[in-house]
This record gives C-alpha cells, sequence and structure tokens, in this order.
C-alpha cells in the first residue's frame, strides 16, 4: 500500500511514519517544514511542499499512485488560533478541503484525520464521549470541526471511508529513543516542563491558578504518542478491512491538573522547576477528558503506555538528546 501522510515530519506524524515503516507500508510524506524536521523521518519519503501547491498534490498523487491519506499537516496552537484565526482556517480547513478534493479527484477512498479534542469545547462535566455535542470555543477548535463536517458530508456523497481521531493531550517520545516533541517554540505543557528541566527555558508560568478544580489549575487527558501512534495503525487496517466512517476519541479517561503533571516531572528529576503563576489563557476548557471506550470496540486498540511517570519519563530523556 502507498500511504501519503502529510505533516509527517512533525511531532505526532513522525512517530505515525515510523509504525508504519515498520509495518512495511511504503509512505510518501508531504511536510512544509514550518514546524517539521526531516530528521523525524526514519522511513519513507519526504517531499517538501505545500498543501495549496494544488499541481504538487496532484504529481504526488499521480506518480505515487496514493491508495490511502493519513492527514496530520495543520496548525495547533490555541492561543495563537484566538489572535490569528484566519491562518487556521487556512492551514486547517482550507487545506483539508483541498487535499480531500485531490482524493475524490484520484479515487483514494481512504482517510484518517487528525482531530481534536478541542471540537467539544467545555463539556459541562468536563468529559467527553463521541455523542457529546461539540461546541468549540477557539478558532482551533472551529477549524478541525469543520473538516469532520466536510469529510461526514463527503463520505456520504460518494465511496469514502474515514477515521476522524479526536486527540487528548498527546505527550511523550518514542519507546525506540529516536525521536520525539522537537517542534519549535512548542506549547505543549510537558515540552515545556522538559525544557526547563534541560536549562533551555529559565522558566515556565501557570496559566490560570483558580479554576474549580483540587488544585486551581486545568485538568487534561494525556495521552502517550505511541499509543495514539497506533490508534492510527489501527484505523488505516480498519479501512483496509472495509471498515464504516468513524469519529473516535483517543485518549485515556482519566486527567491530571497541570500542578500535577509539574509535580511528575519534578518527581523525576529531583528538583524543584522556576513555575510562575499566571493569569488564564485564552481560549483554555477547565476540564477534558475522554470517553474511549468506542475505539477500542471499533479499531481494537489496546493502549500500553498509560502511565504519568513513564510519559514523563520519556519526554524528559528525549528532550536531553536534543541540541
Amino acid at each position: 500500500m502507498s500511504v501519503l501522510v502529510t505533516g509527517g515530519a512533525g511531532y505526532i506524524g513522525s512517530h505515525v511514519v515510523s509504525l508504519l515503516g515498520e509495518a512495511g507500508k511504503d509512505i510518501i510524506i508531504l511536510d512544509n517544514l514550518t514546524t517539521g524536521r526531516p530528521e523525524n523521518i526514519l522511513y519513507g519519503k519526504l517531499i517538501i511542499g505545500d498543501l495549496r501547491n494544488q499541481a504538487l498534490l496532484d504529481q504526488v498523487f499521480t506518480d505515487h499512485k496514493i491508495e490511502a491519506v493519513l492527514h496530520f499537516a495543520g496548525s495547533i496552537v490555541v492561543p495563537e488560533s484566538v489572535t490569528n484565526p484566519t491562518l487556521y482556517y487556512q492551514n486547517n480547513t482550507e487545506n483539508s478541503a483541498a487535499l480531500i478534493k485531490t482524493c475524490l479527484k484520484h479515487g483514494v477512498k481512504k482517510f484518517i484525520f487528525s482531530s481534536t479534542a478541542a471540537v467539544y469545547g467545555m463539556p459541562e462535566s468536563g468529559v467527553a464521549s463521541e455523542e457529546t455535542p461539540t461546541s468549540p470555543i477557539n478558532p482551533y477548535g472551529r477549524s478541525k470541526l469543520m473538516t469532520e463536517w466536510m469529510l461526514e458530508d463527503v463520505s456520504n456523497a460518494h465511496d469514502f471511508s474515514y477515521v476522524a481521531l479526536r486527540y487528548f493531550n498527546v505527550a511523550g517520545a518514542s519507546k525506540t529513543g529516536k525521536i520525539g516533541q522537537s517542534t519549535p517554540r512548542a506549547t505543549h505543557l510537558l515540552k515545556t516542563a522538559a525544557e526547563v528541566v534541560t536549562k533551555k527555558r529559565a522558566g515556565m508560568s501557570i496559566f490560570g491558578t483558580d479554576y474549580k478544580t483540587k488544585d486551581g489549575t486545568c485538568i487534561r487527558d494525556y495521552i502517550h504518542v505511541d499509543d495514539l501512534a497506533q490508534a492510527h495503525l489501527d484505523a488505516l487496517s480498519y479501512l483496509d478491512k472495509g471498515g464504516k466512517s468513524q469519529v473516535l476519541n483517543c485518549g485515556y479517561g482519566h486527567g491530571f491538573t497541570v500542578k500535577e503533571v509539574i509535580g511528575a516531572v519534578e518527581s523525576y528529576v529531583g528538583q524543584k522547576l522556576n513555575v510562575e503563576m499566571g493569569p488564564r489563557r485564552a481560549g483554555d476548557a477547565v476540564e477534558l477528558i475522554s470517553k474511549a471506550e468506542k475505539i477500542k470496540t471499533v479499531l481494537g486498540w489496546q493502549p500500553k503506555y498509560n502511565d504519568l511517570d513513564y510519559i514523563v519519563k520519556s519526554a524528559i530523556e528525549w528532550e536531553k538528546k536534543l541540541k
């Protein structure tokens, strides 16, 4: 099978490419390297380019006889989406539309989409199942939800099947030690903490300490990147067997506060971090935890790394390797 992976030089995309390579797939990676890094790619062929280049898209699909698409390319920083929404509608919605249209043009019927739990917004209970109403509170979440809607409509109108995976908070680094979170200026909590540990940052901030949680900080469902990557291979196998289109949560079903994650980092390294308490950040939900039984039932997905201490260890040990 010839598989196109957009954004495959990025954090999550590169982990999926690694598993696809180990599974013997023929992989074509399309990435404009805005945040991706060529050294993250362990398998496949990298084509440097942008999804806005329709001629390039057509050439890639034709030359490599693409049979399935895994779509990771996009912008993911929530506060930036609030201050620069048009960038997010361009990179996440318009570019996705162009990619889907190209799939139809070239007869590609299998599509896996990198979506987000941000489509839920602020569910009243703080817990979201796939049946929870979508009500995103920022342009990032809206831009991703629009792509989900497009996929649903295209699937209803054409011989075209997709799996949209709604990620919760992805963290950690590959068990191989060869790839991890390498994105410059990343805003992920654990990545930031790891940079403080390795003295690449002088300190870090907690954004909001007055939320109605046990310690006043936001709660998130953290999933190890290797488990998330495996979900994509399971989704591809599911579509290969004729599976119907699905929207599935990717999380562990329990959460940790910001202070608990920082505490786990401090415990691992045996030192206190330089942490400042700051005001709330625009577009942040108080609590967001998955109900993730459906993905296990539908795809047979079985997570292996549901352990905050392991997630922390893998992230920090990877950060130590980065220059």
